[in-house]
Protein backbone atom coordinates (compact mmCIF):
# COMPACT_ATOMS: atom_id res chain seq x y z
CA UNK A 1 0.00 0.00 0.00
CA UNK A 2 3.00 2.46 0.38
CA UNK A 3 4.47 1.53 -2.89
CA UNK A 4 0.84 2.72 -4.11
CA UNK A 5 0.56 6.12 -2.36
CA UNK A 6 3.91 6.78 -3.15
CA UNK A 7 3.51 6.16 -7.15
CA UNK A 8 0.44 8.31 -7.25
CA UNK A 9 1.83 11.18 -5.63
CA UNK A 10 5.42 11.07 -6.99
CA UNK A 11 4.51 10.39 -10.88
CA UNK A 12 1.77 13.63 -10.69
CA UNK A 13 2.54 15.82 -13.62
CA UNK A 14 5.83 17.23 -13.30
CA UNK A 15 6.30 20.41 -15.57
CA UNK A 16 8.15 19.85 -18.90
CA UNK A 17 12.08 20.32 -18.73
CA UNK A 18 15.08 18.66 -19.79
CA UNK A 19 16.00 17.34 -16.28
CA UNK A 20 13.59 17.71 -12.76
CA UNK A 21 14.50 16.22 -9.32
CA UNK A 22 12.02 16.17 -6.53
CA UNK A 23 12.55 14.48 -2.62
CA UNK A 24 9.82 13.26 -0.79
CA UNK A 25 9.18 12.40 2.68
CA UNK A 26 6.76 9.94 3.99
CA UNK A 27 4.91 9.21 7.26
CA UNK A 28 2.61 6.60 8.88
CA UNK A 29 0.35 7.50 11.78
CA UNK A 30 1.67 7.81 14.81
CA UNK A 31 5.01 5.99 13.85
CA UNK A 32 6.22 9.07 11.67
CA UNK A 33 9.10 8.56 8.71
CA UNK A 34 8.69 5.31 7.15
CA UNK A 35 10.25 6.15 3.93
CA UNK A 36 11.82 8.92 1.61
CA UNK A 37 11.28 8.95 -2.57
CA UNK A 38 13.74 10.27 -5.10
CA UNK A 39 11.86 11.10 -8.43
CA UNK A 40 13.66 12.41 -11.33
CA UNK A 41 12.40 12.43 -15.30
CA UNK A 42 14.77 13.16 -18.02
CA UNK A 43 12.80 14.28 -21.43
CA UNK A 44 13.27 15.81 -25.07
CA UNK A 45 11.35 16.22 -27.46
CA UNK A 46 11.28 12.95 -28.75
CA UNK A 47 12.19 10.42 -25.71
CA UNK A 48 11.81 10.31 -22.13
CA UNK A 49 12.90 8.01 -18.99
CA UNK A 50 11.84 8.19 -15.57
CA UNK A 51 13.30 6.94 -12.58
CA UNK A 52 11.74 6.71 -8.85
CA UNK A 53 13.21 5.22 -5.57
CA UNK A 54 11.75 4.56 -2.87
CA UNK A 55 13.55 3.66 0.71
CA UNK A 56 12.33 2.70 4.05
CA UNK A 57 13.84 4.52 6.88
CA UNK A 58 13.31 3.88 10.88
CA UNK A 59 11.47 1.44 11.98
CA UNK A 60 10.11 0.48 8.95
CA UNK A 61 13.91 -0.26 7.48
CA UNK A 62 14.37 -3.00 10.00
CA UNK A 63 10.74 -4.76 10.19
CA UNK A 64 11.25 -4.65 6.27
CA UNK A 65 14.98 -5.76 6.22
CA UNK A 66 16.05 -2.48 3.92
CA UNK A 67 13.20 -2.92 1.99
CA UNK A 68 13.48 -0.55 -1.18
CA UNK A 69 12.19 -0.26 -4.77
CA UNK A 70 12.94 0.97 -8.17
CA UNK A 71 10.46 1.66 -10.89
CA UNK A 72 11.49 3.00 -14.49
CA UNK A 73 9.63 3.85 -17.19
CA UNK A 74 11.29 4.63 -20.34
CA UNK A 75 9.30 5.46 -24.22
CA UNK A 76 8.58 7.80 -26.54
CA UNK A 77 6.90 11.57 -26.84
CA UNK A 78 3.89 11.63 -28.80
CA UNK A 79 2.19 15.06 -29.79
CA UNK A 80 3.40 16.05 -26.65
CA UNK A 81 2.25 13.25 -24.63
CA UNK A 82 4.98 10.58 -22.99
CA UNK A 83 4.34 6.70 -24.19
CA UNK A 84 5.29 4.15 -22.55
CA UNK A 85 7.53 1.30 -24.26
CA UNK A 86 8.94 -0.05 -21.32
CA UNK A 87 8.07 -0.09 -17.70
CA UNK A 88 10.56 -2.02 -14.68
CA UNK A 89 9.84 -2.51 -10.81
CA UNK A 90 13.11 -3.68 -9.18
CA UNK A 91 12.54 -4.77 -5.41
CA UNK A 92 15.35 -5.85 -2.55
CA UNK A 93 14.37 -7.15 0.69
CA UNK A 94 17.25 -8.70 3.06
CA UNK A 95 18.35 -11.51 0.63
CA UNK A 96 15.34 -11.95 -1.44
CA UNK A 97 15.19 -9.39 -4.89
CA UNK A 98 12.78 -9.18 -7.85
CA UNK A 99 12.63 -8.17 -11.32
CA UNK A 100 9.37 -7.43 -12.81
CA UNK A 101 9.50 -5.96 -16.88
CA UNK A 102 6.24 -4.66 -18.86
CA UNK A 103 7.11 -4.90 -22.27
CA UNK A 104 4.85 -2.73 -24.27
CA UNK A 105 4.06 -3.00 -28.43
CA UNK A 106 2.41 -0.59 -29.73
CA UNK A 107 1.52 -2.03 -33.48
CA UNK A 108 0.16 -5.21 -32.06
CA UNK A 109 -1.63 -3.49 -28.56
CA UNK A 110 -0.06 -6.59 -26.80
CA UNK A 111 1.69 -6.40 -23.10
CA UNK A 112 4.06 -8.87 -22.07
CA UNK A 113 5.18 -9.00 -18.50
CA UNK A 114 8.30 -10.65 -16.90
CA UNK A 115 8.85 -11.74 -14.02
CA UNK A 116 11.94 -12.64 -12.04
CA UNK A 117 12.77 -13.48 -8.11
CA UNK A 118 16.06 -14.03 -6.32
CA UNK A 119 17.43 -15.23 -3.32
CA UNK A 120 20.74 -15.52 -1.71
CA UNK A 121 21.65 -14.18 -5.34
CA UNK A 122 20.30 -18.07 -6.71
CA UNK A 123 17.20 -17.20 -9.49
CA UNK A 124 14.75 -19.56 -8.25
CA UNK A 125 11.39 -18.42 -9.91
CA UNK A 126 10.92 -16.96 -13.33
CA UNK A 127 7.45 -16.15 -15.78
CA UNK A 128 6.67 -14.66 -18.61
CA UNK A 129 2.74 -13.75 -18.89
CA UNK A 130 0.81 -11.92 -21.65
CA UNK A 131 -1.43 -9.44 -19.97
CA UNK A 132 -5.21 -9.22 -21.16
CA UNK A 133 -5.10 -5.14 -21.24
CA UNK A 134 -3.40 -2.83 -23.10
CA UNK A 135 -2.41 0.59 -22.81
CA UNK A 136 -0.19 3.21 -23.74
CA UNK A 137 0.19 4.59 -19.91
CA UNK A 138 2.30 3.00 -17.36
CA UNK A 139 1.22 3.63 -13.58
CA UNK A 140 3.88 6.55 -14.30
CA UNK A 141 3.45 8.01 -17.67
CA UNK A 142 -0.62 8.29 -16.91
CA UNK A 143 0.11 10.57 -13.51
CA UNK A 144 3.18 12.32 -15.92
CA UNK A 145 0.35 12.72 -18.54
CA UNK A 146 -3.24 14.43 -16.63
CA UNK A 147 -1.99 17.53 -17.09
CA UNK A 148 -2.78 17.10 -20.96
CA UNK A 149 -5.62 14.60 -20.10
CA UNK A 150 -7.31 16.67 -17.40
CA UNK A 151 -7.99 20.06 -19.54
CA UNK A 152 -9.49 22.16 -16.87
CA UNK A 153 -9.30 21.18 -13.40
CA UNK A 154 -12.27 23.71 -12.32
CA UNK A 155 -15.26 21.44 -13.59
CA UNK A 156 -15.65 18.43 -11.21
CA UNK A 157 -15.38 15.27 -12.99
CA UNK A 158 -14.38 11.46 -12.54
CA UNK A 159 -11.95 10.21 -15.25
CA UNK A 160 -11.13 6.44 -15.54
CA UNK A 161 -7.69 5.65 -17.24
CA UNK A 162 -6.27 2.82 -18.08
CA UNK A 163 -2.37 2.06 -17.15
CA UNK A 164 0.01 -0.80 -17.54
CA UNK A 165 1.25 -2.06 -14.22
CA UNK A 166 -2.43 -1.60 -12.70
CA UNK A 167 -3.61 -4.93 -13.34
CA UNK A 168 -4.37 -5.50 -9.00
CA UNK A 169 -6.99 -2.62 -10.06
CA UNK A 170 -8.57 -4.12 -12.74
CA UNK A 171 -6.24 -2.45 -14.78
CA UNK A 172 -7.90 0.91 -14.11
CA UNK A 173 -6.51 3.78 -11.68
CA UNK A 174 -9.99 6.46 -11.32
CA UNK A 175 -9.29 10.49 -10.63
CA UNK A 176 -11.57 12.87 -9.20
CA UNK A 177 -11.35 16.55 -9.29
CA UNK A 178 -13.65 17.93 -7.01
CA UNK A 179 -16.62 19.76 -6.21
CA UNK A 180 -16.94 23.71 -4.92
CA UNK A 181 -18.88 22.09 -2.14
CA UNK A 182 -16.09 19.80 -1.37
CA UNK A 183 -13.50 22.01 -1.26
CA UNK A 184 -12.98 22.64 2.48
CA UNK A 185 -12.91 19.08 3.43
CA UNK A 186 -9.55 19.31 0.73
CA UNK A 187 -8.12 22.30 2.16
CA UNK A 188 -8.31 21.35 5.61
CA UNK A 189 -6.76 18.29 4.89
CA UNK A 190 -4.12 19.08 2.66
CA UNK A 191 -3.90 23.09 3.17
CA UNK A 192 -5.18 26.22 1.02
CA UNK A 193 -1.68 26.35 -0.97
CA UNK A 194 -2.73 24.09 -3.65
CA UNK A 195 -3.25 25.37 -7.30
CA UNK A 196 -5.71 22.44 -7.61
CA UNK A 197 -6.86 19.34 -6.07
CA UNK A 198 -7.61 15.70 -6.76
CA UNK A 199 -8.68 12.52 -5.34
CA UNK A 200 -7.63 9.14 -6.83
CA UNK A 201 -9.52 6.29 -5.95
CA UNK A 202 -7.36 2.68 -5.18
CA UNK A 203 -9.69 0.05 -5.38
CA UNK A 204 -7.68 -2.22 -2.98
CA UNK A 205 -9.70 -4.65 -0.27
CA UNK A 206 -6.62 -3.54 2.09
CA UNK A 207 -8.46 -0.34 2.81
CA UNK A 208 -11.09 0.21 5.71
CA UNK A 209 -13.50 0.52 2.85
CA UNK A 210 -14.58 -0.49 -0.88
CA UNK A 211 -12.79 2.49 -2.12
CA UNK A 212 -9.28 4.08 -0.48
CA UNK A 213 -8.92 7.16 -1.03
CA UNK A 214 -6.00 9.06 -1.77
CA UNK A 215 -6.05 13.24 -1.30
CA UNK A 216 -3.55 15.56 -3.71
CA UNK A 217 -2.92 19.13 -3.63
CA UNK A 218 -1.00 19.81 -6.76
CA UNK A 219 1.11 23.06 -7.06
CA UNK A 220 1.33 25.93 -9.21
CA UNK A 221 4.34 24.53 -11.65
CA UNK A 222 2.67 20.99 -11.87
CA UNK A 223 4.37 19.43 -8.63
CA UNK A 224 2.68 18.00 -5.61
CA UNK A 225 2.81 19.72 -2.75
CA UNK A 226 1.22 17.30 -0.35
CA UNK A 227 -1.01 14.28 -0.21
CA UNK A 228 -3.30 11.79 2.29
CA UNK A 229 -4.15 8.39 2.05
CA UNK A 230 -7.32 8.15 4.00
CA UNK A 231 -8.31 6.20 6.75
CA UNK A 232 -6.24 2.76 6.60
CA UNK A 233 -7.30 -0.05 8.46
CA UNK A 234 -6.62 -0.34 12.18
CA UNK A 235 -3.34 2.99 11.73
CA UNK A 236 -5.38 6.00 9.97
CA UNK A 237 -3.68 8.18 7.55
CA UNK A 238 -0.31 7.98 5.50
CA UNK A 239 0.86 11.18 4.33
CA UNK A 240 3.80 12.61 2.21
CA UNK A 241 5.26 15.84 1.66
CA UNK A 242 7.47 17.49 -0.86
CA UNK A 243 11.16 18.33 0.83
CA UNK A 244 12.81 19.79 -2.18
CA UNK A 245 13.05 23.86 -1.51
Amino acid sequence: MKKILILLILSLIFIDAETIKVDYKVEFGIVGEIGIAHAKLIRDDNSYEIDIKLKSTGITKVLSRDRQEEHISKGHIENGVMVSDLYQIIKTSGSKSSNRVYTIDHKTKKVVRSDKKWKNGKLYKERIKVMKTYSKDDLLTLYFNLDNYIKDKTISRDYRFSAVGAEIQKGYVDIHIPKKSEMSEYKELLGDNGAWYARAIVNQKIFSSSKGELFLSVGENGITKKAVLKDLIFFGDIRAFKINK
